[in-house]
């Protein structure tokens, strides 16, 4: 199977610029939604798993373009508050979330709670629709802690709050190569470069 773009189906560039890098020795040119026209595209996530998520969105993108389309759900998972806030990460806080004021409503959801209790997971799944509709969908996933407070400036999302214990540093303070190595997508996309090596014949 011949291809040589795929399109990340996001309108976060700097979720765009981690997939475009970890990807980057592979024989893909990566194209955004933008290339295509489709930066204003709304698509409706109304899957109840991250898989379904990163499916919908992948597909849509490729019914749009004809291309072989790249899309991510991803999100974490607070023990403590029954595995929330998941496939709604993105908009916990409600209508005109931010990262800002999402991290704002963990922290006040984990007031008073010991860190050994503060346990929680990233979740990613990717999913790869071919042209000829053909899916592949793969999770990665990164344990951790949620600290007291928000540190470092890399990343984006609940990355200050996400604390390695390997590492006893945040996503928002790990290098980014360190971070694309051991994070919930750097797995998932790990396992995508495999199964499109094998799709695509190859790197």
């Amino acid at each position: 199977m011949n291809t040589s773009v795929a399109i990340v189906a996001t309108g976060n560039q700097k979720k765009l610029k981690e997939i475009a890098k970890i990807l980057e020795d592979f024989s893909l040119e990566i194209k955004s939604m933008k290339d295509f026209g489709l930066e204003g595209l709304e698509i409706i996530e109304d899957g109840d798993t991250f898989e379904e998520n990163a499916i919908i969105k992948a597909r849509t993108v490729m019914e749009k373009t004809g291309q072989l389309a790249i899309a991510d759900d991803s999100g974490l998972e607070v023990d403590y508050i029954n595995k929330a806030p998941g496939i709604y990460s993105a908009r916990f806080s409600g209508e005109g979330a931010t990262d800002e004021k999402n991290n704002e409503k963990l922290l006040g959801l984990l007031e008073g709670v010991d860190l050994k209790e503060r346990t929680g997971r990233f979740v990613c799944a990717m999913a790869a629709v071919f042209p000829n509709g053909e899916t592949i969908v793969l999770r990665g996933e990164c344990e951790g802690l949620i600290g007291f407070q928000l540190s470092g400036e890399n990343g984006f999302g609940y990355d200050p709050l996400f604390i390695v214990p390997e590492y006893q540093k945040t996503f928002g303070e790990l290098d980014s190569e360190i971070k694309n190595k051991i994070s919930h997508r750097g797995k998932a996309l790990e396992k995508l470069k495999v199964a499109l090596a094998d799709k695509l014949g190859g790197k």
